[in-house]
């Protein structure tokens, strides 16, 4: 009688295991610098999306919302002066029916009027403070293209 020896051998699996590991060590650092590059490329996008509004809710009212009524001005109607005088029930992000938060989990800032024009939007980055560099930097609407 003939044994059916259909199967992997265990010198078959180790070098399978072997090789994914291999490739796992020279795929794996370069995704993971992705990730922070994401998340400013994300901080940048809401930077943009939130610019949108702002200029939808000017267009509406004939200023931007002040620093005290903050970007939440967007998404539900203020109840502090100037009173909007044509507040769009919708609000004026898309599809938002709360503010995005920065890709870091805090508050984006808003100022109105701002230092650097109209209106200033920012993100302090990955460390949360003033300054730094790379995915510390600070991410500001007045440096966006």
């Amino acid at each position: 009688m003939k044994q059916n020896n259909d199967g992997f051998t265990l010198i078959e699996l180790m070098v399978v295991v072997v090789i994914l590991g291999i490739l796992a060590s020279l795929i794996v650092p370069r995704l993971m610098g992705r990730t922070d590059e994401a998340k400013i490329v994300k901080a940048k996008v809401d930077i943009s999306a939130i610019e949108t509004g702002l200029k939808l809710y000017r267009l509406d009212n004939g200023t931007y919302p002040t620093t005290e009524q903050g970007l939440l001005a967007l998404i539900e109607e203020p109840g502090t002066e100037p009173l909007p005088s044509k507040w769009y029930k919708d609000g004026y992000i898309e599809g938002k029916k709360q503010i995005p938060k920065d890709p870091w989990g805090r508050e984006y800032l808003y100022l109105s009027p701002g230092v650097h024009s109209e209106y200033d939007i920012l993100s302090y980055g990955a460390d949360g403070a003033p300054g730094g560099e790379d995915i510390n930097a600070d991410i500001k609407s007045w440096e966006l293209e």
